[in-house]
């Protein structure tokens, strides 16, 4: 299970991100993209050190929402 979410964290959902983000780079260069990410998913998966690293490593700001509240929970930079 955890080589399966770890393969479409890098492969789909992070790669799907860096390509976003650089085309939107090229047309709008002052907007900033963010990975919005569940409260739950960001205090388990995320706080593994694949994820960790490749979130510093391709600098991704992250939006953490809770998904109960309904609230925005932390803007991550």
């Amino acid at each position: 299970m955890i080589k399966s979410t770890r393969y479409h964290f890098s492969n789909i959902l992070l790669g799907q991100f860096i390509n976003y983000r650089g085309a939107l780079r090229r047309r709008q260069p002052k907007r900033v993209l963010y990975l919005a990410v569940p409260l739950t998913i960001y205090k388990t998966f995320f706080q593994l050190d694949f994820p960790k690293e490749m979130i510093a490593e391709n600098q991704v700001k992250m939006l953490i929402y809770d998904v109960e509240q309904e609230v925005i929970f932390q803007w991550r930079n």
